[in-house]
């Protein structure tokens, strides 16, 4: 038995739970698209989708362009959100969070680390050489340093500057919009029908030491199951991780509903959940997913969502479909 395998389950125990009432789709005849489909989280530049293509186009497996794609957010200084760069939290720590899931279903993250440049890639050893799904803290970087990683100081002087400022009124506003939010998610769809996803996070900005958001936790900010498809989640992750929201979006789609339907069932469930947030203005949280015949949706509570994808040779970004007009 695998050890890091998630159980897939073939049907709900009740589809009225989800209020879908098709039938899950049948996988006789089933053909994947001819060609891969990338879809990521934000506008993190194209080049993010780009290369996880050219890693598929070089032999790669699906799970080598997710991890590849993600290398290049975490690794870039001006991100905020992500990776060297992020914001720290509110007593001066840039700690980092990241998951990936394989074609298998197998699965690794890493939370609360400090000091590694990628954590898309600890969280891919921790899934690989360890018999854990998640390792945390000192823990997660104790092993990262056994593997060859290096130890780094990531805030940035952008980073410090605005921490700074920051102390000066040492408010935290939970709530993301469209400027501030905390998330790369990424799926590949190869061209064999093979599905791989990861996710990469700094966190809220001046978050509490310790706060750990949806994005490391599989079934919150990442789901992915090669017989239906993948989700990704981003915005704020405490009212994802109510609803688990991206195994909702998946497990919907098992069920028959479009990638497009799942998303926006998934979002009516986290505000029925979350009703706290409904009239917050900078409030936001939404869903990318894509199914196994590559199809796409995408749906967030406001307006601000926005996604990267690459699809039969055209890679662009789109804004999402929101609920509150």
């Amino acid at each position: 038995m695998k050890r890091r395998s998630f159980l897939k389950v073939g049907s709900l125990a009740g589809a009225s739970a989800f209020a879908i009432p098709k039938l899950a789709r049948s996988s006789t005849g089933f053909h994947p698209p001819s060609s891969p489909v990338v879809l990521s989280t934000w506008d993190f530049k194209l080049p993010v989708n780009q290369t996880a293509l050219e890693t598929l186009k070089n032999g790669g497996r699906a799970l080598d362009a997710v991890e590849n794609a993600i290398r290049i957010v975490e690794e870039d200084p001006k991100i905020t959100s992500v990776g060297r760069g992020g914001y720290p939290d509110r007593d001066g720590h840039l700690t980092l969070d990241a998951c990936i899931m394989d074609e298998q279903g197998n699965a690794g993250s890493v939370v609360f680390l400090e000091h590694i440049m990628h954590p898309v890639s600890v969280a891919r050893r921790v899934m690989e050489k360890t018999p854990h799904v998640v390792l945390a803290g000192d823990g997660a970087l104790e092993f990262a340093l056994s593997e060859g990683f290096k130890k780094e100081d990531l805030l940035t002087d952008e980073a410090r500057k605005a921490y700074q400022n920051w102390l000066h009124d040492s408010k935290y506003t939970p709530p993301l919009n469209e400027k501030n939010h905390d998330t790369v998610g990424l799926i590949v769809l190869d061209g064999k029908g093979n599905i791989a996803g990861g996710c990469s996070t700094s966190g809220a900005a001046w978050k509490m030491h310790g706060r750990v958001g949806d994005s490391p936790l599989i079934g919150a900010g990442l789901y992915v199951d090669s017989d239906v498809g993948g989700a990704a989640s981003t915005g704020l992750g405490e009212t994802v991780i109510k609803i688990d929201g991206t195994f909702l979006v998946v497990e919907l789609m098992r069920n028959g509903a479009s990638p497009q339907e799942a998303c926006r069932t998934a979002v009516e469930r986290l505000i029925r959940k979350s009703p706290q947030y409904k009239d917050i203005d900078n409030f936001l949280a939404g869903f990318v997913a894509v199914n196994r015949e590559g199809e796409v949706g995408a749906f967030s509570y406001k307006k601000g969502l926005q996604y990267s994808l690459l699809r039969d040779g055209v890679n662009a970004v789109y804004d999402s479909d929101f609920m509150v007009k």
